[in-house]
């Protein structure tokens, strides 16, 4: 094949192409392979439901990239909101900033609507006195379109999240 040509014709980056663009083959690669953060808004994910919402520390707090800005509940536990990817996602690493969280349960979910969730992690947090809990998560078997995340306990009658940052990458399917 000549002149870009693709197999069985189309657009889009194809081997063929690294060479014509000066990408060699494992450049291409890794470009399909980033990683990014999969939880925030600007790439797509949205906070479909929370148990609690304050205008000022309202949900979508959580996923906007500003390290300032957060989420609280409004007392009794539990407390819960979900994230939708709008896409099939594989999680590898979780990264929670939060205050005042006890215990956090992550479900996942798989289908085209948040549904049949299936228990994930559950992690029980270091209380810090005067800053913010800061806690890695390796993720295992991570392919979800949505995540739910349970609050089922705290250290106050309130609780913060500053962030949920989800490193990984869009694939193709679910199977």
């Amino acid at each position: 094949m000549r002149g870009g040509a693709r197999p069985g014709g189309g657009a889009g980056l194809w081997a063929g192409d690294s060479k014509a663009k000066g990408l060699d083959l494992e450049e291409v690669e890794h470009f399909k392979m980033r990683k990014i953060d999969l939880c925030l808004s600007s790439e797509g994910a949205e906070v479909i439901l929370a148990t609690s919402s304050d205008e000022e520390h309202p949900p979508e707090n959580m996923i906007d990239g500003n390290p300032e800005t957060f989420w609280t509940t409004t007392g009794m536990f539990p407390q819960e909101f979900i994230v939708c990817f709008h896409k099939p996602v594989e999680i590898e690493r979780l990264i929670i900033h939060s205050h005042f969280v006890r215990t956090l349960r992550i479900e996942k979910g798989m289908s085209e609507e948040p549904v049949d969730f299936e228990q994930w992690i559950e992690k029980d947090l270091v209380h810090t006195e005067g800053q913010l809990q800061n806690e890695e998560i390796t993720a295992h078997d991570g392919r979800a379109t949505y995540l739910r995340f349970i609050i089922t306990s705290a250290f106050d009658h309130f609780a913060s999240v500053y962030s949920i940052s989800a490193e990984g990458r869009a694939v193709s399917s679910l199977s």
